[in-house]
């Protein structure tokens, strides 16, 4: 399977995990010059960013190499990006999650990062 079809699967399979759970989809592939974050949902009163990685051959503990701290900033300057064009969601909580797809099962990391100010 092509890595991008790959994706796109994972990215399905994630956002209708998240769909089960409570979570409202608000975007999908969200681009900026920054960069490019999965998925972005609501859940609550917190905006969660979410990157998707369906891997096969690497786990949870492989966070830092997946998500080093260079993809980090990228997908922090882009949630920044989003939000000052949406301002309706700037009072709310704001999380970054990962989800890892391994076949059909999918690990949450919930809160995987942070942005340091």
């Amino acid at each position: 399977m092509k890595n991008k079809q790959k994706g796109k699967q994972g990215e399905d399979l994630a956002a209708r995990f998240l769909e089960k759970r409570g979570y409202q989809i608000l975007e999908r592939n969200f681009r900026s010059i920054s960069g490019e974050i999965d998925i972005i949902a609501l859940q609550e009163d917190t905006i969660v960013f979410a990157e998707v990685k369906n891997w096969d051959c690497y786990g949870e503990e492989d966070l830092e190499y997946s998500i080093n701290h260079k993809k980090q900033e990228r997908i922090i300057k882009t949630a920044n990006v989003f939000l000052d064009s949406h301002r309706q969601y700037n009072r709310m909580n704001v999380r970054f999650d990962v989800l890892f797809i391994q076949g059909q099962a999918i690990h949450h990391l919930v809160g995987a990062f942070t942005e340091c100010v």
